[in-house]
């Protein structure tokens, strides 16, 4: 397993612009960059305005120095991660019909790639600039199928792994995952099932899929077809089992926490307007990068906290961040 953190302790390759005005400085090969979003408790609106003396960063526990702030500066590598189960494929034809406005709302230097899943997953097409490229790929996703299981930590392993592939080593890495969170155990039956599709290979576990998410410095931003009453009263219904303990299926909330993402309902909006809603958030997130103050051995697991200020223009109590929880050592 690698130990490097590839979007969190990246190169930025040109110039950023410091903290609170235009001044250039040079970032080096150190720096830890988190991407982070603050949103209201009650309306769930991000904050605007912000600047980096509104914010508090500390490493296990260790206050850091913020060296770099900026907000929409860095592009975007997104994975396109479709689920194939049967209670998705409608949502992805209608995705497919009218992709291409959504995908308006990404920066011309933004890359996007699309990967469906079941058992194991798919790349579809890879990373590109071109939008009618990535369109025609929802089309062909669209027309995929599967009988297989579907495992959602091989899902968010190899969308993760397909992400340290992307052109730009300082992008801001991102899974747009459209799922009805509703997995399979990876049990010893489904997985025989499933062998054609595994190629006679275990899928990952949830610890390797959180791993390889951290190490890769990605965001899971989820957009559910189910809520997550459904998803309880669903889980009514699913017998525990051993296996189940053991083997923990994943969540896509769980994986959008950890990450410092949020989840998305459908909740009966149409999907690609939810889809240039989501693009739209990763624009407004803040990215803060900071240098850290103690060294540590490589694949040492460091906990990242950001917090509000005392000066902040805002009420900490009224406010949640979001931010991922930690990084891998280079």
């Amino acid at each position: 397993m690698k130990s490097c953190s590839w979007a969190l302790l990246t190169m930025v390759a040109g110039a950023a612009f410091a903290q609170d005005d235009a001044s250039v400085f040079r970032v080096t090969s150190d720096l830890v960059l988190l991407d982070v979003q603050v949103i209201h408790n009650k309306t769930n609106v991000s904050a605007n305005g912000l600047s980096a003396r509104d914010f508090d960063l500390a490493e296990d526990g260790v206050p850091q120095k913020i060296r770099f702030f900026g907000r929409d500066q860095l592009p975007l590598s997104v994975v396109l991660l479709f689920d194939l189960t049967q209670s998705v494929q409608g949502v992805l034809h209608d995705l497919a019909e009218r992709a291409h406005s959504a995908l308006q709302r990404l920066k011309p230097e933004d890359e996007v790639a699309v990967m469906v899943y079941a058992a194991s997953a798919t790349l579809v097409d890879g990373f590109t600039r071109d939008r009618s490229q990535t369109a025609a790929a929802i089309a062909r996703a669209a027309r995929m199928r599967s009988g297989d299981a579907a495992f959602f930590n091989e899902a968010v392993y190899q969308a993760s792994a397909q992400l340290e592939k992307s052109a730009n080593p300082s992008s801001r890495r991102v899974i747009l995952w459209l799922t009805d969170n509703l997995p399979n155990v990876a049990s010893s039956e489904n997985i025989r099932n499933s062998a054609r599709g595994l190629k006679g290979a275990a899928p990952h576990t949830e610890e390797e899929a959180i791993r390889e998410m951290h190490e890769s410095g990605t965001v899971v931003m989820p957009m559910l077809l189910r809520d997550l009453m459904w998803r309880f009263v669903a889980s009514v219904f699913i017998r525990e089992n051993a296996e189940r303990k053991i083997h923990p299926p994943g969540d896509a909330n769980k994986y959008a926490e950890l990450s410092g993402g949020f989840a998305i309902p459908m909740r009966g909006r149409r999907v690609e307007e939810r889809l240039a809603e989501v693009i739209d958030t990763l624009r407004g997130r803040y990215t803060i990068g900071y240098r850290p103050a103690e060294e540590k051995p490589p694949g040492t697991f460091c906990r990242v906290a950001v917090a509000l200020s005392a000066g902040a223009p805002l009420r900490g109590k009224e406010w949640r961040m979001l931010a991922r929880a930690g990084y891998y050592r280079k």
